[in-house]
């Protein structure tokens, strides 16, 4: 006797959600445990590619020390266990008030950003 196969199982019910789904995948390609924090941190920076620290901290509720811990992961060192940062932005000091860091996309940011857009645009 054959079984019969669930129809609902693996069925798509709504295409733009799977490719917001392909997206949020396509970020465990750096770190398969990333935290939605730092996706969001990300995605932050690369719609506002160059902004102040600050701005990023306010617009999504960080504590100093959360922007710090999601910048330095996103750029060149992680503060945990001395493993090396994702290097997807660089923190630039602001020629204009050296007490503020800029947060810019690096090559592979802007990589990350194209992949991503491709994914939800086509």
């Amino acid at each position: 006797m054959e079984r019969a196969t669930d129809p609902w199982k693996d069925q798509l019910t709504d295409s733009q959600m799977e490719k917001l789904f392909k997206c949020l995948k396509t970020f465990m390609i750096f770190d398969p445990e990333m935290p939605l924090q730092l996706q969001l941190t990300f995605l932050y920076i690369a719609s506002h590619d160059g902004c102040h620290k600050q701005a990023m901290e306010a617009a999504l509720g960080y504590s100093n020390a959360a922007g710090s811990r999601n910048t330095d992961y996103l750029a060149e060192i992680h503060r945990y266990k001395n493993k090396p940062g994702l290097k997807l932005i660089s923190k630039e000091r602001d020629p204009s008030n050296l007490r503020r860091y800029q947060l810019v996309l690096t090559k592979s940011g802007k990589q990350l950003v194209d992949t991503l857009k491709e994914q939800l645009y086509g």
